[in-house]
């Protein structure tokens, strides 16, 4: 082998050339003879029966592909989790925009003026739309009895909770919101299928092929070898191509099936905001034992979030948000209990950082009113409590990895100018005369890489590599390149295993036919998961070249080719495939919701610098520096890109993008009135890596995809909050929701807004 040169350096993307010259197809670039355009027809109601529906007199009809439940030749369910999604509502509907029945033809403006022409009378039934409403039962709307308006509940408890606070010197309370949140892709949904009585192809933009295989399967009844999933180009995803492909698919298939013809489907924006999921909303109350030299002794934390009208993936949602809950602290007893509950909004998916940036964002937050509480700076309150080598997180963790969360934290604050900042805002800040306030926070948090608890054994991903004719060597994975940089890291990992050249290594196109199934391209687990599995695959591949006599142990890139070459032409097939196999340390216990709840940890300590105007009351971030630990840094380049965009993510989480709901509608649907930070909203991202390699991650690497989501809310709150002196729990925090406070501060409200707030835990809790 030679030696390493591919790993940790900027290579060119593999996807780079075809995107920068147009040669790259996403799915509306692709037309079919005879194609038909599909159109959903969607509820206007959030909750009700249907009475009837019927079609406007002055419309062609005949010209038409209608389809309704009745013609889905399997199951009427999107299968994820739960069945309780159908494809297409049958006697009634359980949140706006739920599709009802699908319109085809071959005119795009045609159909939009047929689907205006189809009339839906309803009979409308009481909605919920609120966590507190969906808890209290103001209606059962999902569910019954222990399991009414709940998807999933779970409780993790470790340590004598109660005697802890029994003992306690301080206890403090607090609770804290997150919103709902737009994935904004640049490129909407979108999907094609060619499907006869025997056969469905899709073609379409997608995170996760193989999930749309398994529901098209259950849709139209048939065997694996019947359905071919193939993504195309894919303009973003963020997880909002993660579940909602499965539904668009199945639409999709179930009008050419119908037509006879292959149907397009592509969503404008106003309906791709308007009805798929976002980010789910969440309340996270704490209650917290401390003692008197600021040790942590015991949290009580209760998580609820917002699921929508339908489980999608919202039990694996709160599961993650359940194990961030206590963040990257030492607790000797722990309890979280947590919920998904059901309202009458669109259901809610996933969403980069699945969980974790609701209860990162509330641990952040108590951690400031703890330090209040008990008179430490919000410094020194972490340090004394933040988990290390050898100590044990929520779940019962070991750490048995290096972790050094101060040695972060003490990097972070001197890239920041933390200290200095501090004193100089604070004393500019005394000046009344000066009209903005600024200030510094910071946030430390963790993220767990790869699927939770026993997740990765359940997937048992399977990867593979083919050589070529030519001496090139393939990469059969399902995981999907939708802007991350799939193609190009596993490319590295998979030169850098063979000593081949990188320029030598093709990615396949996913596709269900082609591709084994590597898992869903979600978790931050594509670097490490499955990179890993390409490293072992390329050794695999490397021995199999030696046994044949074909190698030495060290060669040249030239030689690896020359050896691929001569092993197909002489024997044939060249492959070597690789199964997940789980390391031998790590354990979950389901049952008990306990153990090592991932395969490790990536850690980090964000910094946020903020300006308060007085005058608009606007809160703008000035400058920003995000440190991580990663394990191995792949691509420079690429991960510097996956931390900036979070951030910039973070950032519109925290202070621009609100979800406006009107009795369960997106009313602000259109990129005009939905507001995201444009690059003139964003101050310098200034991005740090420090590296301790990971044993069971590719050369060390571990997943970062979603990390970045985590720290940028709460570092800005915090900062706010040093700013203005006023403690904002909720996001994202706009600037009239700054004019609220601040004149109910200067008026002699309590600077806690907390304080007007229950924080008794509900009944469901008990």
């Amino acid at each position: 082998m030679s030696a390493e040169r591919v790993v940790g350096t900027n290579v060119p993307r593999k996807e780079g050339p075809a995107k920068l010259l147009g040669a790259a197809k996403y799915v509306d670039d692709i037309a079919m003879p005879g194609m038909l355009h599909g159109a959903t027809v969607r509820s206007t109601i959030a909750r009700g029966k249907i009475k009837s529906i019927a079609f406007a007199p002055e419309v062609n009809w005949t010209e038409f592909t209608i389809a309704t439940a009745e013609d889905i030749p399997g199951r009427n369910f999107v299968a994820m989790f739960l069945e309780d999604q159908p494809l297409l509502a049958t006697t009634r509907v359980n949140h706006a925009e739920e599709p009802i029945l699908l319109l085809a033809h071959p005119d795009r403006e045609r159909l939009a003026q047929a689907v205006a022409a189809v009339r839906i009378e309803y009979e409308p039934e009481p909605a919920v739309f609120t966590i507190e409403d969906s808890l209290a039962l103001k209606e059962t709307i999902w569910g019954e009895g222990e399991n009414a308006n709940t998807f999933k509940r779970f409780h993790l408890e470790r340590g004598e909770v109660d005697a802890a606070f029994a003992e306690a010197d301080f206890i403090v309370e607090g609770e804290y919101r997150t919103g709902a949140q737009e994935q904004l892709y640049i490129e909407p949904n979108g999907m094609i299928a060619e499907a006869t009585a025997g056969h469905v192809t899709v073609w379409g933009s997608m995170q996760c092929p193989f999930y749309v295989h398994r529901a098209l399967k259950a849709m139209f009844a048939l065997p694996d070898e019947a359905v071919r999933v193939v993504q195309t180009e894919t303009g973003g995803a963020f997880g909002g191509k993660e579940d909602y492909p499965s539904i668009l698919a199945g639409h999709c298939a179930l009008l050419s099936l119908k037509s006879g013809r292959p149907v397009k489907m592509i969503y404008d924006r106003a309906e791709d905001m308007a009805a798929t999921t976002k980010r789910h909303p969440s309340r996270t109350r704490h209650r917290t034992a401390v003692s008197k030299d600021g040790k942590l002794l015991a949290c009580d934390i209760e998580v609820v979030i917002d699921g929508g009208a339908y489980a999608t993936l919202s039990s694996t949602v709160c599961s993650r948000a359940t194990i961030h809950a206590a963040g990257p602290y030492q607790w000797p007893a722990v309890r979280v209990r947590s919920a998904a509950v059901a309202t009458n909004t669109p259901p809610s998916g996933a969403f980069r950082g699945f969980g974790a940036p609701q209860s990162l964002f509330a641990i952040e937050r108590h951690m400031e009113k703890i330090a209040k509480v008990v008179g430490l700076t919000p410094e020194e309150l972490r340090r004394r409590n933040f988990l290390a080598t050898g100590g044990t997180t929520a779940t019962g963790q070991l750490l048995r990895d290096p972790v050094d969360m101060g040695g972060l934290l003490d990097r972070a604050l001197d890239a920041a100018g933390y200290h200095a900042k501090k004193r100089a805002f604070a004393e500019a800040n005394a000046d009344a005369s000066n009209k903005v306030k600024r200030g510094i926070g910071f946030a430390a948090f963790m993220h767990g890489a790869g699927f939770t608890g026993s997740g990765e054994r359940y997937l048992n991903s399977l990867v593979g590599l083919e050589g070529t004719s030519e001496g090139k060597v393939r990469v059969l994975v399902s995981s999907s390149e939708f802007g991350q940089g799939t193609n190009t890291i596993l490319s590295q990992i998979a030169a850098e295993a063979m000593g081949a050249d990188y320029a030598d290594i093709q990615v396949a196109q996913p596709d269900t036919s082609v591709v084994p199934n590597s898992g869903p391209t979600v978790a931050s687990r594509t670097a490490m998961i499955v990179g890993k599995l390409v490293e072992r695959a390329g050794h695999a591949l490397v021995e199999t070249l030696g046994i044949g006599g074909l190698l030495g142990k060290s060669h040249t890139p030239a030689e690896f080719r020359e050896a691929v070459r001569r092993y197909v032409a002489e024997f044939g097939e060249l492959k070597a495939f690789e199964r997940y196999e789980a390391p031998g340390t790590i354990y979950w216990d389901d049952q008990k919701y306990m153990g090592d709840a991932y395969p490790t940890y990536a850690w980090a300590v964000y910094v946020a610098e903020v300006a308060v105007d007085l005058t608009t009351y606007t809160p703008s971030v000035t400058d920003f520096h995000a440190l991580q630990e990663v394990g191995r840094v792949l691509h420079p380049v690429l991960a510097a890109g996956q931390i900036e965009g979070g951030v910039a993510q973070g950032i519109g989480y925290a202070l621009y993008e609100k979800v406006v709901w009107n009795e369960g509608r997106m009313m602000n649907n259109q990129m005009t009135n939905y507001i995201m930070p444009t690059s003139a909203d964003l101050p310098e991202i200034h991005v740090h890596f420090a590296e301790t390699p990971f044993a069971h991650g590719p050369f060390g690497a571990k997943g970062i995809g979603e990390l970045p989501m985590d720290g940028p809310a709460p570092a800005i709150l915090n900062a706010i909050e040093d700013a203005t002196g006023i403690a904002f729990n909720e996001i994202p925090l706009l600037p009239e929701d700054v004019f609220v406070a601040m004149t109910r501060s200067k008026s002699g409200g309590s600077d806690d807004l907390d304080a007007a707030r229950p924080t008794e835990f509900t009944e469901v809790f008990a």
